[in-house]
Formats: C-alpha cells, sequence, structure tokens
C-alpha cells in the first residue's frame, strides 16, 4: 500500500448520491471524470475483472463462445432493426469523413445477427451461443449513482440461435441457471422477476434485481407463492367482473368546484348521505400524450384508474414501450375543447383512445365527469355505458395489493437491475434474414434468445449491499484481495516477519494486500475498514507470542491465530463460510 494509486480519501466526496457510490470513490476504486463516465483505479479494476471472470467462467461452462464485436456500428444496422429510432436521443451518433452514419453501441443484437447469418448457412450448424463482454454506450439524461447508472459502462452480452421454441426454450433455462450461479458466485442477493423486454422486443423476460434502498427499480414480491415481477410486468388480483346491466341508471350530479378527487368526494357524501362513498368508488381519467417511435406527432391517450390512485407513468410507458409516453399539458388540452380538465368522464368521449387499469372491471360501477364543467355522473358502468379500447397496468401499486397467483398481501421493494435475460423470437432474424437451409432443403427461421449482465452495474450493486458505516465489504471471489495485512508499529522485526508472511501467503496463491505504511495504526485501521477485503490480519503485539490477529471484515469476529497456522486457519475459515 506504500505504492498502491491512489490515496484513499477521509472525507465524502461531494455530489456522491448513495452509500456505495460515497464509498466506492473515498476507498479509490473509481473517480468520475464526466457526468456517467468513471476512471476504473487499481483496486476498483480487480473488482470488476473478477466479477468479469465469473461471469466468464459460467458462460463457457454452459458452451457459449465468447466474441468481441466493435464499439462502433454502422448506423445502417440500427436503422433497419427500427432501434435507431427506438433508442432516439439514448444513442451516440457519429459521422465520419466520408458522411457515414455510425454508433456507439448500447447493445449489440444487429452485429451478432448479421455475423451468424453471414458465417452459418445449414441446419447443420445450430443450436449456438455466443457472447461478449464489451462496453456499452448510452447518453443517459440523468446518469446517477457513480456506476450504477452510466453513460459508459462495461456489459455481458450474449445470444443463442435456434431451429424452433423447444430449442430455445432449453437455451433459456440453461442461462437462467447460469445467472443464478454467476450472481450466487458473486454474493449478490437478488431476486429473479417477471419484466417487459423494452427496446429489444421479444415475449417472455425476467429481470435479476438486487435489492437496495437506493435502487431505480421497483418490485413486488410474494413471501407465500414466490410471485414477483417489476411494476412494468407486475400483475395484481382485480375484482372480478360482474354483470352491470342491472345497475341504476346514469344519474348526472351538481358537483360545482370539485375537479379534485378529494373534493368530489366531499360532495358525494352530501348528495349521498348513506352510501359511505369514497375515492374508490370514482374513476379518475388521465390525460397523457404519447409518440410513436421516429414520429414527429403526438397522440392523447386517456387513462382510466380507481379515483384512490395515481397513474404510474413507469408502468404505462413499460406496457406501451417503445412507445414514448408523457403527461398532457395545457396545451394539449386547449387543442381538444370537449375534454373539461376535471370533469373528463369515459361517457360521450371524443375520437380519443381510452384504457383502463384491470382494476376497472367490466359491470363496475363508478362516479366520474360527466364532461361538462361542475357536473359528475354516477352509476356509469363499464361494458354498459363505455367500453375503453384495452386495458393496461396504470394504477400506482399499493402494499395492500394482493398476488395475482394466490391472493396474498404483496411487498413493494427497490432494486438495481444487474441482468435481464428475454426471448427475442425471430425479430431480429427476419430483419436481417438470418435462417438456416433445413433438411428438406427450406429455409427455417432462427429463433433467438438474449442474455445481458451489467458487469460494472453488479460491482455498484454490491457496494450498495455488502457496506458498513465504516467502508466496503467484499464477497470473497470478488474482493480485490483475500487478505489485507496490517503492519500495526514499524518496529524492523515486525516489519520482516509481516513482509515475510506476505510473500509466504502469495506463494501459496492467496491475494495479498500488504499496508507498509508509516502510517498510524489507526489509519491503516479505518482504510482496512473502508478498503473492505474480507479478512484483515493484524502482525503487532502478539508476535510476541508468536500469534497475529485474525478479524473477519462481514462479522467483525476477531480471534488470535499461531502465526505458522495462519495459512491453514484462512484456509480453514473460507471453507466453513
Amino acid at each position: 500500500m506504500s505504492t498502491l494509486f491512489p490515496h484513499t480519501l477521509r472525507e465524502d466526496p461531494a455530489g456522491a448520491e448513495s452509500p456505495g457510490h460515497r464509498l466506492l470513490i473515498r476507498a479509490g476504486y473509481v473517480r468520475r471524470v464526466a457526468p456517467g463516465i468513471y476512471t476504473w483505479l487499481p483496486l476498483g479494476y480487480r473488482v470488476l475483472r473478477n466479477v468479469e471472470r465469473i461471469v466468464r467462467e459460467e458462460m463457457e461452462a454452459i458452451g457459449s463462445q465468447e466474441v468481441h464485436f466493435p464499439a462502433l456500428a454502422p448506423g445502417e444496422l440500427f436503422a433497419a432493426s427500427g432501434r435507431l429510432a427506438m433508442y432516439g436521443d439514448l444513442l451516440f451518433r457519429l459521422t465520419d469523413r466520408k458522411s457515414v452514419s455510425y454508433v456507439l453501441g448500447p447493445t449489440h443484437e444487429e452485429l451478432f445477427t448479421t455475423l451468424v447469418r453471414d458465417e452459418l448457412s445449414s441446419y447443420k450448424d445450430y443450436p449456438l451461443a455466443l457472447f461478449q463482454i464489451q462496453t456499452k454506450y448510452r447518453d443517459e439524461a440523468r446518469p446517477r449513482a457513480g456506476v450504477l447508472r452510466g453513460r459508459e459502462f462495461l456489459m455481458k452480452d450474449g445470444y443463442t440461435f435456434d431451429l424452433d421454441e423447444a430449442g430455445f426454450e432449453r437455451a433459456y433455462e440453461r442461462h437462467r441457471a447460469a445467472y443464478i450461479r454467476i450472481f450466487e458466485r458473486i454474493g449478490l442477493d437478488f431476486r429473479v422477476v417477471a419484466a417487459m423486454s423494452g427496446a429489444m422486443g421479444g415475449t417472455a423476460s425476467e429481470e435479476f434485481l438486487a435489492p437496495s434502498a437506493d435502487g431505480e427499480d421497483t418490485f413486488v414480491h410474494c413471501a407465500s407463492c414466490g410471485y414477483a415481477a417489476n411494476t412494468e410486468a407486475v400483475r395484481i388480483a382485480v375484482p372480478p367482473a360482474r354483470d352491470g346491466r342491472a345497475e341504476p341508471p346514469i344519474d348526472i350530479l351538481a358537483t360545482p368546484d370539485t375537479p379534485t378527487i378529494d373534493s368530489l368526494v366531499a360532495r358525494l357524501r352530501e348528495l349521498y348521505p348513506d352510501r359511505d362513498l369514497g375515492a374508490a368508488d370514482t374513476l379518475k381519467n388521465v390525460v397523457l400524450k404519447t409518440r410513436q417511435p421516429g414520429a414527429t406527432e403526438w397522440e392523447l391517450l386517456i387513462v382510466g384508474v380507481p379515483g384512490d390512485r395515481e397513474v404510474d407513468l413507469v408502468r404505462v410507458a413499460g406496457a406501451l414501450d417503445p412507445v414514448e409516453v408523457a403527461p398532457a399539458d395545457a396545451a394539449d388540452l386547449a387543442a381538444q375543447p370537449a375534454l373539461v380538465k376535471g370533469y373528463i368522464g369515459p361517457q360521450g368521449l371524443p375520437d380519443i383512445r381510452y384504457v383502463v387499469d384491470p382494476l376497472v372491471a367490466p359491470g363496475t360501477s363508478w362516479v366520474t365527469g360527466a364532461n361538462v364543467i361542475d357536473r359528475h355522473a354516477a352509476n356509469v358502468v363499464r361494458g354498459r355505458d363505455f367500453e375503453p379500447a384495452g386495458e393496461i397496468g396504470a394504477a400506482a401499486l399499493r402494499d395492500d395489493d394482493r398476488c395475482v397467483s394466490c391472493g396474498q398481501p404483496l411487498s413493494i421493494a427497490r432494486g438495481i437491475e444487474v441482468g435481464h435475460i428475454f426471448d427475442l423470437g425471430r425479430r431480429f432474424s427476419d430483419t436481417f434474414g438470418l435462417d438456416a437451409l433445413g433438411p428438406d432443403g427450406k429455409p427455417v427461421g432462427i429463433a433467438m434468445g438474449c442474455y445481458g449482465l451489467g458487469v460494472s452495474r453488479v460491482v455498484g450493486a454490491l457496494a450498495e449491499q455488502s457496506h458498513d458505516e465504516n467502508g466496503l465489504i467484499w464477497p470473497r471471489e470478488v474482493a480485490p484481495a483475500d487478505v489485507h495485512l496490517v503492519l500495526a508499529g514499524n518496529k524492523d522485526d515486525v516489519r520482516e516477519t509481516t513482509e515475510s508472511a506476505a510473500a509466504a501467503l502469495d506463494r501459496a496463491g492467496l491475494r495479498i494486500l500488504l499496508d507498509d505504511r508509516t502510517v498510524s495504526t489507526g489509519v491503516k485501521f479505518a482504510d482496512a475498514e473502508l478498503l473492505g477485503a474480507p479478512t484483515v490480519v493484524v502482525f503487532g503485539r502478539g508476535l510476541a507470542n508468536g500469534e497475529v490477529e485474525l478479524r473477519d471484515r462481514r462479522t467483525g469476529e476477531r480471534s488470535d491465530v499461531p502465526l505458522v497456522e495462519l495459512e491453514s486457519w484462512l484456509r480453514d475459515q473460507w471453507a466453513a463460510s
């Protein structure tokens, strides 16, 4: 450590947004270059390479072969797949001196597909699995939390190529199992949740989320049956459909000055003192606007949810992806005079697409806007008085929501997405003409699967999960060193013994970090906790008795160990853990 670059920091860095982000900078693992762009320093790069090694080992163990594509990709490939428009401003685009368009790859589906197309032709060449570990680029509008959401990041993306769906399903299960092994080896706490495929396309889709209070993703899980899904894909138990034909006819109510749900409920309790009506009995209709990829014009969309819920734009965007979604503004509403703000109802709407959350079940009766200022309508029944164009999960989730599988309460948590696997189907193979000549001489379309894993993001997720008030606590397989040796004091005989032990442990195949600095012992102990190696060995007063002190960074346990037995003690300790 007397030669380690750079020095640790005593104070939290300005602008660091989460505990893991602060500690990675303080411990000298990363340094910020620009928003969302970080340099990996020697110890941080060791951790990153350890994660990379585990990923590579598990991918190769299931027969996936590693390739390496350029980061610079022809723009025409992304235009052909439609993702030039889908990614929009997320893409870094550039033009060379010959005015040819390129992009810095956010992912590499296009290049993988065209490579396989150009190299293989027969059904005998399949199945095939390829992967790469490559730097990716996305022009994030709001990069945050250091390496958790960057504009440049290291990612493993892999793809499978099969002749039929049955082959894809086998490949998917192999990769799913490999991902579970990867995250278990890394030491990450994770959940596998149902997800949407996003701009990648595809159908079957699962995310691997690392629970963290500082995570950007929200997910729900059921402790009873194990169901889990992110907010874009979650399904909750909804009321059963009813026969609404027996409901009373629509009743137009005088409701002056009631543009909000709270003011409407207060008025309803005056009008219907015997019915105990609340916000859950009202139908809130929220005006949004959507824009197709590559389009310039927006179209209005009205979403109906129970009045005791808000519209969750994340859920709506997930349901409509890759369509862009935003709240409608005053100008949008002014262009539609039939939409009376605060009094919008689904009955008799102008020619604007109207959808509802599944909580607005067929046959249910609602109090909603009458499309007239200061008027609401009671007894408005879905299926009798209005029929939505469709259903999308749009209502904000609550802790009292019930599991769609078993009916038990769901819990809401936050997490960091560290992996995503999904079915690409034949979207890219059809686009780029990837097929194989079958045994009957006819072409067979290739079914593809996609398997992404955020290598650099895993490091950030580990930092968020594995720390205490004093510093980082790295799981053993990814730590920058197996053992952190602390030379307590500066006596020549202690230094000589410590350096000799370090050399012996190094020869035995252990990764050693030796604090040989001439700073105070207190500073060394503080840095040992900050840097987070799993085991700290202190060479100090105990050497007079032939002993060193062993400290377990994870549990805080301390024990005195004979120096001559140090290596065997370390190996026994790790085997037990």
